[in-house]
């Protein structure tokens, strides 16, 4: 991913994990790479990453379960444009 120095990274990654999740690769149901694997892969802080899945999450994009993980909510749930 590359980063454009005219938005707040933690909103760029938001943006990428929606496009993949509306893309297909992460199916609903299913986890989330955890926030340090994110962070790693997508070359940003652990930070940036956390703050993108509580964006996610804020959204209704995604679900946390504590002590499980960050889960992709069903289709039907996921917001509209």
């Amino acid at each position: 991913m590359e980063l454009r120095p005219d938005a707040y990274v933690w909103r760029q990654v938001a943006d990428e994990l929606i496009s993949r999740i509306k893309a297909g690769q992460y199916q609903p149901g299913m986890p989330i790479p955890a926030e340090r694997r994110l962070a790693d892969e997508l070359g940003v802080s652990v930070g940036s990453a956390r703050r993108a899945v509580g964006v996610l999450r804020d959204e209704g994009w995604v679900s946390v379960l504590p002590q499980k993980g960050v889960y992709v909510r069903p289709v039907e749930d996921w917001p509209t444009d």
